[in-house]
C-alpha cells in the first residue's frame, strides 16, 4: 500500500467514525424526545440531519475517488466497500431518528395520553447495537459484530409484541387513534434501526474475514 493511499484510508476512517458519533447522538436525542415528549429536541434533530446528509455525500465521494485513483485490492478494497455500505446505513439511521422525533412531536400534542408501549427497553437495545457496531468497526471485532446480529432477534420480538398493545389501547381509547398509530410507527422505526445496525455488523465481518454472513444463523 502506498503512503498516500494509507493516509486517505485513515482519513476516511476518521470521517466515518465522526459520522457514526453524530448519528448515535441523533438517535439518543430522538429517544429522549419521545421519552420526555420534548418538541424542541425534535427540532434540533432535524437540524443535525442536514449535517449528516452532507457528511454522507462527502464520504461517498472520497470512497469513489480512492477506488478510481488507487484501485485498492484485498483488505483495502474490502474496507472501502464496507465504508460505502456503512455510510449509507448510518444516513438511513439518522433519517429514521428524524421520523421518530416527528412522531413524538405529534404524540406530545395529545392531552392526557398514556403511551401503550414502554419504549425504554427497546430503545436501550437499539442504541447499544448501534454504538457497538461503530466500536467493532474501529476494533475490527468480529465476535461483537456477531452478537449484534443476535440482538436483532430480540428487537424483532419486542416490536412484534407492540401490535397487540396498540390494538388494545385503541379499543379502550379510540379518540387517540392517531397517537397510538404513531407509537406503533416509532416501534417500527426502532426495529428498522436495529436492522441497519445489524447491517453494519455484517459489513464489519465482511471487511475483516472477507466472507458475507447475511442470512446466516449464529
Amino acid at each position: 500500500m502506498s503512503i498516500h493511499l494509507l493516509k486517505e484510508i485513515e482519513l476516511l476512517k476518521k470521517k466515518l467514525l465522526s459520522l457514526g458519533v453524530l448519528v448515535s447522538k441523533t438517535l439518543h436525542l430522538a429517544i429522549q424526545s419521545i421519552e420526555k415528549q420534548d418538541a424542541e429536541l425534535a427540532d434540533k434533530i432535524e437540524e443535525d440531519d442536514d449535517i449528516v446528509d452532507q457528511m454522507e455525500v462527502e464520504i461517498e465521494e472520497d470512497c469513489l475517488k480512492i477506488l478510481a485513483l488507487h484501485q485498492p485490492v484485498a483488505i483495502d478494497l474490502r474496507f472501502v466497500i464496507t465504508v460505502l455500505k456503512i455510510n449509507n446505513d448510518l444516513e438511513r439511521i439518522a433519517d429514521l431518528a428524524v421520523n421518530i422525533a416527528k412522531k413524538g412531536k405529534h404524540i406530545s400534542r395529545a392531552e392526557n395520553f398514556v403511551m401503550p408501549i414502554d419504549f425504554r427497553g427497546l430503545c436501550r437495545i437499539v442504541e447499544k447495537m448501534l454504538d457497538e457496531g461503530i466500536a467493532c468497526l474501529v476494533q475490527m471485532d468480529v465476535n461483537t459484530a456477531k452478537n449484534i446480529c443476535l440482538s436483532d432477534n430480540q428487537v424483532d420480538k419486542i416490536h412484534k409484541s407492540s401490535y397487540e398493545l396498540v390494538r388494545n389501547a385503541i379499543l379502550k381509547d379510540p379518540q387517540n387513534y392517531d397517537s397510538y398509530i404513531n407509537c406503533l410507527s416509532i416501534s417500527g422505526h426502532l426495529e428498522r434501526i436495529g436492522d441497519q445496525a445489524t447491517n453494519i455488523a455484517e459489513d464489519v465481518c465482511y471487511m475483516v474475514v472477507g466472507k458475507i454472513i447475511r442470512h446466516k444463523k449464529f
